[in-house]
């Protein structure tokens, strides 16, 4: 939905909340409860801590183009900027995506990183840190990136399946509250 820059969902969200550096916006206090979980997931808040959904929701980063490296909760459980905010702060390329950051080279000394300054040694291990989570990202030039439902990964998401998903654990009724005194 959100990947087809062509596609009637994406032209709908593009019109109501407007987008920026090729991705939407998230609308600031206008915006839908639903449109909020769905930026809520993208940039990682509420991730781990047992939500439903966002427990369910993975990205598949397939060639990377669509998967921007600071700004989507990809690697680590978390957004390169917030695991890594010094960095950010620091970086020229915050809008740049994997397949970018990839071709370029993200080992140590690798072109991907341009800073706005040369970095002190503390900031350099911090790269060395990143660079690390990002050695085991593989692209897949020929798989568009997509959000996979875990939960059935072949059909995708279901609200049969959620349904089944919710009702599956068995919550025992108190009884109290139907005893007769």
């Amino acid at each position: 939905m959100l990947v087809d820059k062509e596609g009637l969902w994406y032209r709908v969200l593009h019109a109501r909340y407007g987008e920026e550096g090729g991705r939407l916006l998230d609308g600031g206090e206008n915006m839908s409860a639903r449109w909020r979980m769905m930026c809520g997931i993208r940039s990682g808040v509420g991730m781990g801590v047992g939500n439903w959904f966002e427990d369910n929701v993975r990205w598949t980063v397939g060639g990377g183009g669509t998967t921007y490296i600071w700004l989507d909760n990809r690697v680590g459980g978390a957004p390169l900027r917030m695991q890594f905010p010094h960095l950010f702060h620091l970086a020229e390329n915050k809008g740049a995506t994997v397949r970018e950051m990839a071709r370029r080279g993200w080992g140590v000394g690798g072109g991907t990183w341009e800073w706005q300054r040369r970095l002190l040694g503390w900031e350099e291990d911090s790269v060395v840190e990143c660079s690390s989570l990002l050695c085991n990202v593989v692209l897949q030039d020929s798989i568009v990136g997509r959000w996979r439902w875990i939960l059935d990964p072949i059909s995708g998401y279901t609200i049969k399946g959620t349904y089944q998903y919710l009702t599956m654990f068995d919550i025992p009724l108190e009884t109290s509250h139907f005893d007769a005194a």
